[in-house]
């Protein structure tokens, strides 16, 4: 697993264990599973758009987007990247 996608998940799950104020992690954590999946699901609408016509540089920068909130949707439901890890590596077989 990348070390960036590590060092993100960590600074997610410190901010659910010790919510910083200001932080937009820990806001999110404490409005719930629900508003994390409205997040979700309109990131990954964005990256429909991008993909669709807005260039690759957009389509990254939505994917980014994704990508942290699919982290902090696992942290809401107690889960890890590994658990992540091991689905694929099952996959793969």
């Amino acid at each position: 697993m990348s070390q960036i996608f590590k060092e993100l998940f960590e600074t997610i799950l410190d901010r659910k264990a010790n919510p910083t104020p200001g932080s937009y992690t820990a806001k999110l954590l404490d409005a719930g599973e629900d508003e994390v999946l409205k997040k979700v699901g309109e990131e990954a609408m964005e990256i429909i758009l991008a993909a669709k016509g807005q260039g690759n540089e957009r389509l990254v920068s939505e994917m980014a987007d994704l990508f942290y909130h699919l982290l902090v949707l696992l942290a809401a439901r107690g889960l890890t990247l590994a658990d992540v890890e091991a689905e694929l590596v099952q996959r793969r077989r």
